[in-house]
């Protein structure tokens, strides 16, 4: 099984124990005032979680690290056919799989149908940890078959691609924090791993401020491709989190999340037309 066994306990024990500090830490240092009923709102949001933990694991059972595995076995892929010091390769599959992640998270922004799914996302009204693990089922299963792709095209190096998920879920839960952070701390961390404070910005219901900040782990991709963006404009007390078609307490129900791709327009969020107002018109058909 080459490990494989014991890769759902660690996954599932680091998320477990991070979602927990995470948790906590909101309750001891809350970066923002809630407007919805969090009980509500982690119903939905870790409802989501499970249904996608499901549904992953039924279509492929050893995940993303038993591709890494296939890979090795039949020594597919970059790393897999050069010598390099192991140390040195599992770093480059870190960073290079990180690289990967932020193009994905670009794509879901740039391709309409693709935004349809990550709308899901970006609609909580709120920005908790929970925020972190919101995503629609069918995002879940493209995210898994463009890991798997690079995976494969990389010979990412089994540990190298056990780290980066485990980092991937780590990253998603701390950023997505609704956490105070001292100023001086958050520049400094800013240096290594998207903060909270950095990614806030992303969720923001302007245009120009929800296509910024793509990173997830890695913060260096966002400075290399311009797509950085230091603080929202109306700060981070004010700025309003969410997407201006939808309101109301239905964006916390598991069904509505499902639904939503299927509904409606788009507006004008995605790349490809971050230069169109959201109508009221738009508005209207997205209620109820």
């Amino acid at each position: 099984m080459n490990g494989l066994e014991w890769e759902p306990l660690v996954r599932l024990g680091s998320f477990a124990a991070i979602l927990m500090l995470m948790a906590g830490w909101e309750v001891y240092a809350p970066r923002r005032r809630l407007t919805g009923q969090k009980p509500r709102r982690w119903f939905g949001n870790l409802g989501l979680v499970l249904l996608n933990t499901v549904v992953v694991r039924a279509a492929l059972p050893l995940g993303v690290v038993g591709v890494a595995v296939f890979a090795k076995e039949r020594s597919w892929g970059l790393l897999n056919n050069v010598v390099l010091p192991k140390g040195v390769a599992v770093v480059l599959a870190v960073v290079a799989l990180d690289l990967a992640i932020y193009l994905q998270h670009v794509m879901f922004h740039a391709v309409p149908l693709f935004w349809r799914l990550h709308m899901v996302h970006h609609a909580d009204r709120d920005f908790d940890v929970s925020t972190g693990v919101r995503f629609h089922t069918l995002e879940i299963l493209l995210s898994v078959g463009i890991k798997a792709a690079a995976v494969l095209l990389l010979g990412a190096p089994v540990l190298g691609v056990l780290i980066f998920e485990i980092l991937l879920s780590a990253t998603s839960l701390f950023n997505h924090g609704n956490v105070r952070l001292p100023a001086a701390l958050d520049r400094l961390l800013r240096l290594l791993v998207v903060t909270p404070e950095m990614h806030r910005v992303h969720h923001s219901v302007e245009v120009a401020e929800t296509n910024s900040n793509f990173g997830f782990n890695l913060p260096w991709w966002d400075h290399l491709f311009g797509t950085y963006r230091a603080q929202p404009a109306a700060g981070h007390e004010a700025m309003h989190i969410g997407l201006t078609p939808f309101g109301g307490d239905r964006v916390e129900r598991l069904g509505w999340m499902l639904a939503l791709p299927f509904r409606g327009e788009i507006g004008g969020y995605s790349v490809h037309r971050s230069n169109e107002p959201v109508s009221a018109e738009e508005a209207r058909d997205h209620e109820g």
